[in-house]
């Protein structure tokens, strides 16, 4: 089941591909081509499948929901769950119903899970580079306008963990947070701290840091989380030790593919990666049906 924002951004998107040529008087989203050529009575069947290995499948409820927004009547089946490794050629789901309804959804609907499986597949990457080490993968904030939801759910089904879903669930002192308070004194950082406690006492409070020092100083109030902020894997491991019993310890920075192990091995508690959302592409994934 979508959440009522997913289900508004489904139809944002149906609106955006069938409504500038929406025929008011019957209120519809309109095909024209379909409406054209196609016979009102043709019946579709058939199904989608990855071309490519190790395509982690994500968004199989958002392509459903997409066939159903546009024809209610139409059945879909999911075969394969959200998170499961897929062969290339076999069946994710199939679908039956009228033709028009097929043409009118299925671009939308593979845009959708196109996405939602090249992120979900990258997470994987990440997530079994780092499996011995135990280090959770996290996103970030650099999703699509408008469709974090579905990144996030997909970076769920590579394995990996959502960070935070937007600026309200957590506390999160940035470089530019620190300049604004206080001048950006990497000395009063525990200050900070304590005052983001005052605001918002239910909130999980992280201070970004760049050094040592910052670290230290942050660290004098406890917070949940540091983030080591684009640092030599040497100055992580030191303040790992730092935080131990204290804070969680999150790595961020441009960290790639290559370079996790190695990261991970410094003992952080996380790595976050906005590549997973703003950088995976799309998967190759093909829609194969016929008229019957």
């Amino acid at each position: 089941m979508l959440s009522s924002r997913a289900r508004a951004a489904v139809r944002a998107a149906l609106d955006e591909d069938l409504a500038d040529a929406l025929d008011v008087r019957r209120d519809r989203w309109l095909d024209a081509t379909s409406e054209a050529l196609v016979d009102p009575s043709a019946v579709a069947t058939g199904e989608i499948h990855a071309k490519g290995a190790g395509c982690v499948v994500s968004g199989t409820t958002v392509a459903r929901a997409v066939m159903k927004a546009v024809d209610p009547k139409t059945t879909v089946r999911i075969l394969r769950r959200d998170g499961e490794v897929v062969a290339p050629g076999e069946p994710i789901l199939t679908f039956r119903g009228k033709a028009r309804s097929i043409l009118a959804a299925e671009r939308t609907a593979l845009n959708f899970m196109q996405r939602m499986c090249a992120t979900a597949t990258l997470t994987r990457k990440f997530v079994d580079a780092v499996k011995r080490r135990g280090t959770m993968i996290l996103d970030t904030r650099k999703t699509t306008p408008g469709l974090r939801a579905f990144e996030k759910y997909a970076v769920l089904c590579g394995g990996g963990s959502n960070h935070r879903m937007g600026m309200y669930d957590r506390v999160l002192m940035k470089d530019n947070h620190r300049r604004l308070w206080r001048g950006g004194d990497p000395n009063a950082l525990d200050q900070a701290v304590v005052a983001a406690r005052k605001a918002f006492p239910k909130l999980a409070v992280e201070v970004e840091v760049e050094t040592l020092e910052e670290c230290r100083s942050a660290l004098k109030a406890r917070p949940e989380w540091i983030m080591l902020d684009n640092m030599s894997c040497a100055d992580m491991k030191k303040c790992v030790r730092l935080c131990k019993g204290i804070s969680k310890t999150e790595a961020s920075g441009g960290i790639t593919l290559d370079r996790a192990r190695e990261v991970a091995a410094t003992g952080v508690t996380a790595i976050s990666l906005g590549c997973l959302t703003h950088s995976a592409g799309s998967v190759d994934l093909s829609l194969e049906w016929s008229v019957v």
